[in-house]
């Protein structure tokens, strides 16, 4: 099976950073188009019980934006240096698994790959698990780079 356009959530973690890592390798090995994106949240506060002004989410934007950027600078370097070619984008909207998916099947995308944490039991009751999320979601192929 070969891949044909990969598509790689980051989040600036060194686990994201390892999973640009190995999409590069499989990028670089079946000369597949590699996408990186990293996801904004286009209101974090949706359903929060207190206002807000408009000054703290300019400031949520700003350092957001630089956030993302910067993890996506990192990460092209990674995949330029392994011979991948590698395109970026920011995505605004839901950071989650759905929102993983859609971009996925936007781009038509044949393969995500994406880190997990390894979190277990307690730390994963409370903090859930992004990557089982999109694997569970998908009907792409999904492969998961451990910690």
């Amino acid at each position: 099976m070969t891949y044909h356009h990969i598509l790689v959530p980051v989040d600036g973690s060194k686990i994201s950073f390892s999973a640009v890592q190995h999409a590069a390798k499989i990028a670089q090995a079946f000369n597949s188009q590699l996408t990186l994106i990293s996801l904004i949240a286009e209101d974090p506060f949706t359903g929060a019980d207190f206002y807000y002004s408009s000054a703290i989410m300019k400031e949520y934007f700003i350092e957001a934006e630089a956030n993302a950027k910067k993890a996506l600078t990192e990460a092209l370097s990674l995949a330029t240096a392994l011979g991948a070619h590698a395109e970026t984008e920011i995505i605004r909207g839901a950071v989650s698994a759905e929102g993983i998916i859609e971009t996925a099947h936007k781009l038509n995308a044949d393969l995500i790959v994406m880190g997990s944490h390894g979190r277990k039991g307690f730390q994963k009751f409370l903090l859930g698990s992004f990557a089982q999320d999109v694997l569970g979601s998908s009907e792409l192929p999904v492969l998961i780079i451990k910690a």
